[in-house]
C-alpha cells in the first residue's frame, strides 16, 4: 500500500485539491495503522492520552470549535456565518446552549442525538462514547444543506459558567471533552464579550486543556460596537492581560475585534476597523480546507512524538519495578519521583521538555495502574516511528508542497463569506486605490485644482517638473523614501523621468491614499491612469 511514499515524486499524475487531500489522507491513515498504532497499543497510550484514530478522523472536513462564557455570542456567530438558523439553535442573554452541537452538512435539515451519533462510522465522534450518557445526552449533530458546511463543520460548545454557577456539576468532565475536540479540530475560536472579560475558573481550566494546540487558537473580542474607541482600547488591553495569565506562551495570540451578527452597529466610529478585522477572520477560516492536509500531518507528528515519550516513561517504570516484594511501595516512590524521571529521560534520549505530558495528570492516571503489567522497551517499535517521522512524513510533505503550487485555491463559500468577496459591499470597495473604480470621471480631478496650484509653484518647464522639483514637494509628506519611490514609479506613466500636471496630481493622490492608511497598488489601476495618458499607456502595455 502507498508504495510511492518511499519514492521522490516523479511520474505521478497531477491531482486536484480534493485528490491531494485524499492522497495525503490515505497515506497518513496507512502510516498510522502500520507504524504508530502498534506502539500506542503496546504501551497503552489510549488509556492515558487519546483514543485510537479511526478512518473518519482522517476523512472528516476541517472543523472549527467555538468556546466562550455564556452570552458571548457563540451561537449567534455561527448563525452569522451560515446566514440561516440551524436545528437546536437557541439564543438569549441567559445560558441557552447547554449542549455540544456539531453543525454539519446534510442533504436534509435535521438533528441526530448523541447516542446515535457515536455509533455512526462515517462521523468522527465514535470515541466520545467513553464520556458516558451524561455527556451523550448533551451532544447532538445539527445537519442542514448550507454552502458553508460543504467545506467546514462547526462545533458549538455550552456556555462556560462563572461565579457560583460554575460549581454546578455537569455530570461529565467538561475539560476532557474540550481537549478531545481540540486535538481533532483545525481551529479553536475563543469568544469574549467586550462587557464580560473576566475569565472564570472553569474558563481558565478550559483554556489550559488546549495545551499543545496553541497554533490552532484564535481570539474574538465580540460586541465591540457597544463601546467607544477609548473604552475599546482599555478593553483590549485588559483582555490581553487576562489571557497572558492563562495561556503560557511567549507568542501574542491573534485577537479579532468586531461585532459578529447581522444587526446595525451601535457605535459606528470603528466601522472600518471592524470590517478589516472581520475580513481577516474570514480569510483565516476560508483557508482551512486548503490547509487541511498539512494540519492532519502536523497532528499526526505531534501524536507520534507524544507516543514515543509515553513508551519511554512506561518502559522505565516497568524496568524499575521489583520482581517479587515491595511492589506497592516502589510504585508510590516512582509516581512521586515522576518529575525527576522526566528529566532523566530528557537527558538520556535527547527529548525536549515540551514533548512530555503534564506531570500531575500523569501521576493521577498512574495511581490506578499495575506497573508489573507494563511492557519493557521494544526498540523496533520506536525505530518504526522514527523512520515514519524522518522519511515517510517528509515524503508526504514534499507531495503537499508540489501539489499545492499546481492546484486552485480551495476556499469556503456561501453564507457571510460571499458578502465579503465582491460588489460594492466587499471589503475595501470604493476606498483607497479602489476609489472611483466604477466612475466615469477621473477620481483625481476633484482635487486637481488644489494640486495644480502647488504644481505651478515648482516652476514647470514645457509643462513638466523635474524629479528634483517633485521630490522637494513629495518629501513634505514625511513618508519613507521607499514609499515615495513607489509612488513616483506609479505616477510617472510615460517613464520620462518628469511629471506633467496630471501625473503630479496623481502622485499627490497616491500620497493621500497612503497617509489615509491604505496600501498602494502594485500596478496602477486603469481608473487612476491620467486621461491624457490612457491611450499611450494602454498601447505600451
Amino acid at each position: 500500500m502507498f508504495s510511492w511514499l518511499g519514492k521522490q515524486g516523479g511520474g505521478r499524475e497531477r491531482a486536484g485539491g480534493a485528490d491531494l487531500v485524499q492522497t495525503v489522507t490515505g497515506g497518513l491513515r496507512d502510516l498510522y495503522l502500520r507504524k504508530l498504532l502498534p506502539l500506542e497499543e503496546h504501551y497503552r497510550f489510549h488509556e492515558f492520552h487519546s483514543p485510537a484514530l479511526e478512518e473518519a478522523d482522517f476523512e472528516n472536513k476541517p472543523m472549527v470549535l467555538l468556546v466562550g462564557q455564556y452570552s458571548t455570542g457563540k451561537t449567534t456567530f455561527i448563525r452569522y456565518l451560515l446566514e440561516q438558523d440551524f436545528p437546536g439553535m437557541r439564543i438569549g442573554p441567559e445560558p441557552t446552549t447547554d449542549s455540544f452541537i456539531a453543525v454539519m452538512y446534510g442533504d436534509t435539515e435535521g438533528s441526530v442525538p448523541g447516542n446515535a451519533l457515536v455509533v455512526d462510522p462515517k462521523k468522527p465522534f465514535r470515541k466520545l462514547s467513553r464520556f458516558g450518557n451524561a455527556f451523550l445526552n448533551r451532544f447532538m449533530c445539527s445537519q442542514l444543506p448550507n454552502q458553508v458546511l460543504k467545506s467546514i463543520s462547526i462545533i458549538d460548545s455550552p456556555g462556560i459558567l462563572s461565579g457560583e454557577k460554575q460549581r454546578i456539576s455537569r455530570g461529565y468532565d467538561f475539560c476532557q471533552v474540550l481537549q478531545w475536540f481540540a486535538e481533532r479540530v483545525d481551529r479553536i475560536i475563543l469568544l469574549f464579550d467586550a462587557h464580560k472579560l473576566d475569565i472564570s475558573d472553569e474558563f481558565s481550566e478550559a483554556i489550559k486543556s488546549f495545551r499543545g494546540q496553541d497554533d490552532k487558537i484564535r481570539v474574538v473580542l465580540n460586541k465591540a460596537d457597544q463601546v467607544d474607541t477609548q473604552q475599546l482600547m482599555r478593553v483590549y488591553g485588559a483582555l490581553m492581560w487576562s489571557l497572558g495569565k492563562v495561556i503560557d506562551t511567549p507568542e501574542v495570540l491573534r485577537v479579532y475585534i468586531g461585532s459578529f451578527w447581522a444587526h446595525p452597529l451601535r457605535n459606528t466610529e470603528n466601522r472600518r476597523l471592524f470590517e478589516a478585522e472581520a475580513q481577516d477572520l474570514f480569510k483565516d477560516i476560508q483557508s482551512l480546507p486548503q490547509k487541511a492536509a498539512v494540519r492532519k500531518l502536523n497532528d499526526l507528528i505531534k501524536r507520534a512524538r507524544l507516543a514515543k515519550v509515553h513508551a519511554y516513561i512506561i518502559s522505565y517504570l516497568k524496568k524499575e519495578m521489583p520482581s517479587v516484594f515491595g511492589k506497592e511501595n516502589k510504585k508510590k516512590e516512582l509516581i512521586s519521583r515522576l518529575p525527576e524521571i522526566y528529566i532523566q529521560l530528557q537527558r538520556e534520549y535527547h527529548i525536549s521538555a515540551g514533548d512530555f505530558p503534564e506531570v500531575k495528570k500523569m501521576q493521577e492516571l498512574l495511581e490506578n495502574c499495575d506497573f508489573t503489567k507494563f511492557h519493557s522497551l521494544k526498540p523496533k517499535l520506536i525505530e518504526a516511528v522514527d523512520n515514519m517521522l524522518a522519511n515517510k512524513i517528509a515524503s508526504l510533505m514534499n507531495i503537499i508542497r508540489q501539489e499545492e503550487s499546481n492546484m486552485p485555491t480551495e476556499m469556503v463559500h456561501g453564507g457571510a463569506f460571499d458578502g465579503t468577496m465582491a460588489g460594492p459591499f466587499g471589503h475595501g470597495y470604493g476606498e483607497g486605490a479602489k476609489e472611483g473604480a466604477d466612475e466615469d470621471e477621473w477620481v483625481v480631478a476633484k482635487d486637481k485644482p488644489a494640486y495644480d496650484e502647488i504644481f505651478y509653484t515648482l516652476s514647470p518647464i514645457n509643462g513638466k517638473i523635474s524629479g528634483i522639483s517633485a521630490k522637494k514637494e513629495m518629501v513634505t509628506s514625511k513618508l519613507p523614501n521607499s514609499v515615495l519611490g513607489k509612488i513616483w514609479k506609479l505616477a510617472d506613466c510615460d517613464g520620462d523621468g518628469m511629471l506633467d500636471d496630471e501625473e503630479f496630481a496623481l502622485a499627490k493622490h497616491l500620497i493621500k491614499i497612503k497617509l489615509d492608511g491604505y496600501e498602494l497598488p502594485g500596478t496602477l489601476p486603469s481608473h487612476l491612469v491620467p486621461p491624457s495618458h490612457r491611450k499611450p499607456f494602454q498601447t505600451a502595455e
